[in-house]
């Protein structure tokens, strides 16, 4: 039996090795060189040049023809509104300034967002809108081109009392 199975797989081996060899590859078509046209008169209606190296994507004998702009577009937004390109239901937060600016109307609710406090001892910590802040620190909350000067009162278990003249601003922290 292993006589028969290894002179059947011998045979289809040679069998394969006799018609790979019987094969010819296609004979390369030879290049030719066109004759050279005329230039056009207008420069916007001059075809693409051609190209006789093998790297080109045209066929031989296809004109290229130069790609136009016709209209390019825009996106304008008119301030105030709400972006298209935020996630739906996400509202912008403040952003904490760097330095002071004016300080005129309320602050608005949900301008603050606390993400993580620290309490250890004396020191505390919490995270303001991606700031690290430490009890009595001052600074800016910008909110569109109006900048509020805010300071943090106290740092609590589970909640920021912020001061901003003689009002106080409860933060809780944001858990998920």
């Amino acid at each position: 039996m292993k006589k028969f199975l290894a002179l059947i797989s011998l045979s289809i081996f040679a069998a394969q090795i006799v018609i790979a060899g019987e094969e010819k590859p296609p004979a390369a078509a030879p290049k030719t060189k066109r004759a050279p046209q005329a230039a056009p008169a207008d420069a916007k209606t001059q075809p693409a040049p051609e190209n006789d190296s093998s790297d080109s994507k045209t066929k031989p004998g296809e004109d290229t023809a130069a790609i136009t702009v016709k209209n390019k577009s825009s996106f304008n937004i008119e301030p105030g509104t709400r972006s298209p390109f935020w996630p739906i239901s996400w509202k912008p937060t403040g952003h904490v300034a760097a330095g002071a600016g004016t300080d005129q109307g309320e602050v608005p609710p949900g301008a603050f967002v606390v993400t993580s406090i620290t309490l250890d001892g004396a020191t505390r910590f919490a995270i303001i809108n991606g700031r690290t802040m430490g009890e009595g620190q001052q600074f800016g909350l910008q909110v569109g081109t109006q900048v509020y000067q805010v300071g943090v009162k106290r740092i609590e278990d589970g909640r920021v009392i912020l001061g901003r003249r003689d009002e106080e601003i409860v933060v809780p922290l944001r858990r998920k």
